[in-house]
């Protein structure tokens, strides 16, 4: 058996705890890679295919790094809080070796996690095309760039006009990332179930603009307007994509496979929702 331990390297207790759980592991026969700390190193020569369970320890964004990591493989992700929310971790430090010793049993609840495909379309300098291509578990997020220029688009559904827009951007999230930008943003808290997208205007110029849903089938495109080329930033699970190229519009659909996340029971996400967002501990 191989474990794969994704840690965030900007945490001193998660880097110790991580070693002390690879020296434990490793008396129990279980073979340990670490995914490199991405300021130092990049990923090489690392088949997340070969692994069968992914720790991640730190907060939400250390997991989503682990899902990036292990992509479409179907190797289950359990992740160990030690950040500020948690929402889709599944144990505190506390809770570490319990946790993984469950993992690896196969006695923790398995939620498939559907991901968003994220394709962007930007003009070079020489008048070229530059096309980039993603795997999101959250969201894809356009908003206003350096300057703060206000950016102008248009939004569409499987090639249907839905509205032309002025506002920061627009958020484009799963079901799983219904609960961190695009909550902020107004939008709906989102069940794992559901496969569609999840989608939200941000600060729109009118009243009128809601947040929205789409169907799994659905493709979304946003078109920046070529009138009003404007500095935008684009992000895909916070990771920025196409920094200093103009661009011309970005279209998302559902992922070609989903992510499994391992937590306790299949009610883990209404259990943290009330935690997160009221304050409230499961069962109160």
């Amino acid at each position: 058996m191989k474990v794969l331990i994704v840690p965030n390297y900007m945490r001193p207790d998660a880097i110790e705890d991580s070693a002390k759980l690879e020296a434990w592991l490793e008396t129990e026969g279980i073979e340990v890679a670490w995914v490199p700390d991405n300021r130092i190193a990049k990923i090489r020569d690392l088949d997340p295919s070969k692994f069968d369970l992914a720790i991640s320890l730190g907060g939400d964004g250390t997991l989503l790094r682990a899902a990036r990591t292990v992509g479409y493989t179907g190797v289950p992700i359990v992740g160990i809080s030690y950040g500020h929310l948690g929402f889709l971790t599944c144990a505190g430090p506390e809770n570490l070796f319990d946790t993984v010793s469950d993992a690896l049993a196969g006695e923790l609840h398995a939620s498939r996690r559907a991901t968003l495909s994220v394709e962007a379309h930007f003009g070079t300098s020489d008048g070229k095309e530059h096309v980039e291509r993603c795997m999101a578990l959250n969201d894809m997020a356009l908003s206003r760039g350096s300057m703060g220029d206000v950016i102008a688009f248009e939004v569409l559904v499987s090639g249907n006009h839905i509205d032309n827009l002025r506002g920061d951007g627009f958020v484009v999230s799963t079901a799983t990332g219904s609960t961190g930008y695009a909550l902020a943003a107004g939008g709906p808290i989102v069940t794992p179930e559901f496969a569609g997208m999840v989608c939200v205007p941000l600060a729109p110029h009118t009243i009128m603009a809601r947040a929205f849903l789409t169907s799994p089938s659905d493709i979304v495109e946003i078109v920046v307007d070529p009138d009003r080329p404007v500095e935008t930033c684009l992000f895909a699970d916070g990771q920025r994509i196409g920094k200093g190229m103009r661009l011309d519009k970005v279209t998302c659909r559902r992922g070609e496979g989903d992510i499994i996340l391992l937590d306790y029971s299949a009610q883990g996400f209404y259990g943290s929702v009330s935690r997160v967002f009221y304050g409230k501990a499961a069962g109160r």
